[in-house]
């Protein structure tokens, strides 16, 4: 699969910036390994003729002066007056591979190890040539130089572990060359290509709005958006004026629902450090003025690369602060209770290297963390990995996402849709290894991914008073009823009263839309019986949620989809907790209020029998409620038995309908 572009904020510049950087970074090593193997093979030198070495030093005068290309054929001619002139063949694979000229650079590096194969002083030459094969991802032909270069060395020695860990890499590409996963990457539209290059794509949870890092021809890059109408993209715009200055702005990140946003800006606003992390709002159609995130999160350190969980609570991002295991480390905060991002935490060796990490991406079901690392084992630079989160044990061990995912180019970023089949990515095309632009791409995930990533559901409606349709900006919060633990919470838009809940499979799960002044309105969720493996479970569900208003006299109603009881049975399971206590609340936040609880069974049975398990039922409520501190004065019981059923017993769904227990203000 190439490249995938290695987005701008990994390095902390802009894109074009990075390029050059990037260019440098090798010009650097290159120039190491060049002084370098002047000292290594220095006394070689003494045993040329004297044309051979008039010819070299004149080379070397050339590189030195920056001309390259001018210098090699000195160098070749230095070798033809001495065809054993070990450092010549050294220094002219380097001239070679300086100019990108690989295939005789190979070449070159092999003859220098071939005069001296067994000796110390042939080290500069190993070392550029198995460089340059694992560079160019030929891991079988660097292997045999790799193990005779590490007999030169001790184990323990830094050299002896460096060569160490590149035969590590080059027995995993070559692997994983041998074991490809089926992977057919597909560009996204040309509608979207009108600069010279996107990155870094984000998606909401529906695959409708997409939002993207660009590169504009004068070097700035900015935050666009595309929405896609199940057929076709249309043509990106700007993500905002609010957002977009004449400086840059990259690596977005969104909340499920697309209306928080979290991005990096490094240069242009006041911040704390090199590089901040911003987040903006959308209320309707409007993106808010960015706010730093302050103190807590951006340090005058490096924070870049956002990544936000489906809900907005938690955020992971890089940063090279104190206190991690490598230079640049993922770390963790979460949105507490009052709107404020608490300390961050490292996410800890299973995760972190003494290397480098970046771009984290945590999935939709919020368990599945994808991120780019140069420190785990991989094919070379950064490689795309993935580390799953349980409660007990804490993050998994990496895996590497394989071939041609992972390649030895680096791989910068990845995200992967909620319903766990398609991923998105940048490629980046190169011309003579300098990166000269990148376009979106998406591919469908291949089966063992798909295995491993856990898809969610979503749900998707607008949120609205039932009389007057007036938009709400209800809280819509989804519960794990065995824990009672808070799963995820959103808050519907204030203008349009549209919403996005992701639901996420495996469990059985409350889901309550709150609104002061309103009834709440709760919905159950059984995923415990899916199959391994069911896709279907990753599709949206569209749901508009009308909120009665609680007002006395009123002849609306709600039903408590929450409340379990074995068939037969008025005792109320344990899981019914969840359920009760928000009834409870709600009546502690509306003193005033009076209700009635009502209970419903289908028509199988003695109608006398079911009349009364539909009133003791709907008295096991109110004990609850009672016990819970609600006067007994302000709760009513009513069973009703078969006599009102919501739907006709004609279908076991419908007797599931018709078997509930009810709540309305008196």
């Amino acid at each position: 699969m190439a490249a995938l572009v290695t987005n701008a904020q990994i390095s902390g510049h802009t894109l074009s910036e990075k390029l050059i950087m990037k260019s440098e970074k090798w010009r650097f090593v290159w120039l190491l390994t060049f002084h370098f193997s002047l000292l290594t093979f220095h006394s070689s030198l003494y045993a040329q003729s004297a044309k051979a070495k008039q010819l070299y030093d004149q080379s070397i005068k050339l590189f030195g002066e920056r001309r390259a290309n001018e210098a090699i054929p000195f160098m070749e001619q230095a070798l033809k007056e001495d065809p054993n002139f070990a450092d010549a063949h050294l220094k002219l694979g380097q001239l070679y591979e300086f100019t990108k000229r690989y295939e005789p650079a190979i070449t070159a590096y092999r003859n220098a190890v071939r005069l001296q194969p067994d000796s110390p002083a042939s080290g500069a030459a190993y070392q550029s040539l198995s460089n340059t094969l694992l560079r160019l991802g030929r891991y079988s032909e660097a292997i045999p130089y790799l193990e005779k270069f590490q007999t030169l060395f001790a184990a323990q020695s830094a050299q002896g572990q460096r060569i160490a860990r590149q035969l590590e890499t080059a027995r995993f590409g070559q692997d994983a060359l041998q074991h490809p996963q089926t992977v057919d990457p597909k560009p996204l539209s040309s509608v979207l290509q009108t600069t010279p290059s996107q990155y870094f794509p984000v998606l909401t949870a529906d695959e409708q709005t997409l939002v993207f890092t660009v590169l504009k021809p004068e070097g700035d890059e900015d935050l666009m958006t595309a929405s896609f109408n199940g057929e076709t993209w249309s043509p990106p715009i700007s993500l905002s004026p609010n957002i977009n200055t004449p400086e840059n702005e990259g690596t977005p990140s969104l909340s499920a629902d697309g209306r928080m946003l979290v991005f990096t800006a490094c240069q242009g606003r006041k911040g704390f450090g090199s590089c901040d992390l911003y987040v903006s709002r959308k209320t309707g159609d409007s993106w808010s003025t960015p706010d730093n995130l302050g103190p807590t999160v951006n340090t005058r350190y490096y924070e870049s690369q956002p990544a936000l969980s489906a809900d907005g609570r938690q955020l992971y991002f890089v940063s090279d602060r104190p206190g991690g295991r490598g230079r640049r480390d993922i770390w963790r905060s979460d949105l507490d209770a009052t709107g404020n991002w608490t300390e961050p935490v490292n996410l800890g060796e299973s995760v972190n290297t003494p290397q480098n990490e970046a771009s984290p991406f945590l999935h939709a079901n919020g368990q599945s963390l994808f991120f780019a690392s140069d420190g785990h084992v991989g094919m070379g630079g950064y490689d795309l990995f993935v580390s799953d989160f349980d409660v007990s044990s804490g993050w998994s061990a990496p895996s590497n996402l394989g071939y041609p995912i992972n390649t030895s180019e680096d791989q910068a970023s990845l995200f992967v849709a909620a319903n766990g089949t398609r991923a998105y990515y940048s490629y980046e095309e190169q011309k003579e290894g300098v990166s000269q632009k990148s376009r979106l791409y998406a591919f469908d995930l291949p089966e063992t991914l798909r295995e491993r990533v856990k898809p969610v559901s979503y749900l998707k409606g607008i949120i609205a008073d039932a009389r007057t349709k007036k938009p709400l900006p209800a809280t819509v919060e989804l519960i794990d009823l065995k824990t009672n633990a808070v799963v995820s919470r959103v808050q519907a838009d204030a203008q349009t009263g549209q919403y996005t809940a992701i639901l996420p499979t495996g469990g059985e799960y409350a889901l309550y839309v709150n609104m002061p002044g309103y009834l709440f309105k709760s919905l159950s969720f059984d995923f415990t019986q899916r199959t391994k493996g069911e896709r279907s479970v990753g599709t949206g569900v569209a749901l508009s949620v009308p909120l009665e208003p609680a007002v006395s006299g009123a002849t609306a109603k709600e039903t408590l989809n929450n409340l379990f009881f074995e068939t037969g049975r008025y005792d109320l399971a344990d899981k019914s907790r969840t359920e009760l206590d928000r009834l409870s609340a709600f009546l502690k936040a509306n003193p005033a209020v009076k209700v009635e609880i009502s209970g419903h069974t289908d028509d199988r049975g003695d109608a006398a029998a079911n009349l009364t398990l539909s009133q003791k039922r709907a008295q096991s409520v109110v004990a609850y409620l009672t016990g819970a501190g609600i006067d007994a004065g302000r709760i009513r019981a009513v069973g009703y038995g078969k006599t009102r059923p919501l739907a006709p017993n004609t279908s076991d769904e419908n007797r599931r309908q018709n078997r509930r227990i009810e709540w309305r203000v008196l």
